[in-house]
This record gives structure tokens, C-alpha cells and sequence, in this order.
């Protein structure tokens, strides 16, 4: 399958990728899609936030912010906020952003139940009493399942959003974003 993307170069796509709560396969995932996609990426894409590229990121003025992950803190929580507010459009991507699970499995821990060990950790950390899907916490505007997310899929939300980011800035000599399968 070959995704071919094109755009003006005058202004990229700003996008942020984060993730909460989860084994973080789609980030490993995505970072082998670069082996792939960098060259074309580069000329359409501003990764503006993604800690596994890069130290400096910002979350500021996004126009796509990529979520991978659940929500299983009052600090998770504020930051998936903060990054809604910083982006036009919200993708959760993977089973735990899109249904919650598996993280969420530990809202069925019954108190009585736990060994001293997973007890310690709910205690000595920040958790809240339920880890939630990312919809339960902030709107979002798409998702891409999967554990780890699927990948045609993934390209296609990117592509929806190239097209759509492109169609929003276009003069009359740029030439609408191809995808093709």
C-alpha cells in the first residue's frame, strides 16, 4: 500500500503526539512508519510536539494533536485539557485512548483483593479512582483502534486532515493533497 502526500510547503501540518497511559506500541509504531514516510512527511508536516523525536517540543497552536493512551490521573487529565485547548482537531489513537482498555482494567481490582504491592502503587502515586477513554475526558474529533493502532487507518485520518488543513489554506496554484492506495 503506498500513501503519497503533497502540499504546499509554505505551511505544514502542526501536529503533536502524546501519550498516557498505555504500552505505547503506537508510538513505536509510528516512529517505524518514519523509516517509510519521513522524506514525504517532512515537506507537509510540522512535528511540533513528540518526545520520542525530539527534546524541544511545544504544544501551542496545533492543528492536529495525535493521543495515544488512557486517562489515569488528575495530571493526565489537566494535560489532555490543555492539549484540546492548543489543537483545532483531537485523534485518539490505540485501544486504550479509543476504549480505555486494557488500562482501564484496574477499575475492576476489587479493594479487598489486592496484594500489598498493587496497593502500595495506588497509594504512592497519583491515580485517579478510574482510568477513563480519552472521550470521556475531552472531545474528540476521530480515532484509530487498534493495539497497536492500525496503520491504514492512521494514514488515512492523516490524510483526511492533510487534505482538510490543505483545502482551508489553499491558493489558486496549489493542488489538492493526493492520497493513494
Amino acid at each position: 500500500m503506498c500513501y503519497h502526500f503533497s502540499m504546499s510547503e509554505d505551511k505544514k501540518l502542526a501536529v503533536g503526539w502524546f501519550s498516557f497511559t498505555c504500552c505505547e506500541d503506537s508510538t513505536i509504531l509510528l516512529t517505524e512508519m518514519l523509516n517509510e514516510y519521513l522524506t514525504e512527511w517532512k515537506k507537509v508536516v510540522d512535528f511540533k510536539f513528540m518526545k520520542a523525536l525530539k527534546a524541544k517540543n511545544s504544544m501551542e497552536n496545533l492543528d492536529v494533536a495525535f493521543i495515544e493512551g488512557a486517562v489515569s490521573s488528575p495530571k493526565q487529565e489537566a494535560e489532555v485539557k490543555k492539549i484540546r485547548d492548543n489543537a483545532k482537531y483531537v485523534v485518539a489513537v490505540g485501544a486504550c485512548a479509543c476504549t480505555g482498555m486494557p488500562s482501564a482494567s484496574r477499575n475492576e481490582f476489587i479493594p479487598e483483593e489486592l496484594n500489598d504491592k498493587i496497593r502500595w502503587y495506588l497509594s504512592n502515586f497519583d491515580y485517579s479512582a478510574k482510568v477513563r477513554k480519552l472521550e470521556e475526558v475531552i472531545k474528540i474529533d476521530d480515532k484509530v483502534p487498534g493495539c497497536p493502532m492500525n496503520q491504514k487507518l492512521f494514514l488515512e485520518v492523516l490524510g483526511k486532515y492533510l487534505n482538510l488543513f490543505n483545502n482551508s489554506n489553499k491558493t489558486n496554484d496549489q493542488s489538492p493533497i493526493n492520497v493513494n492506495t
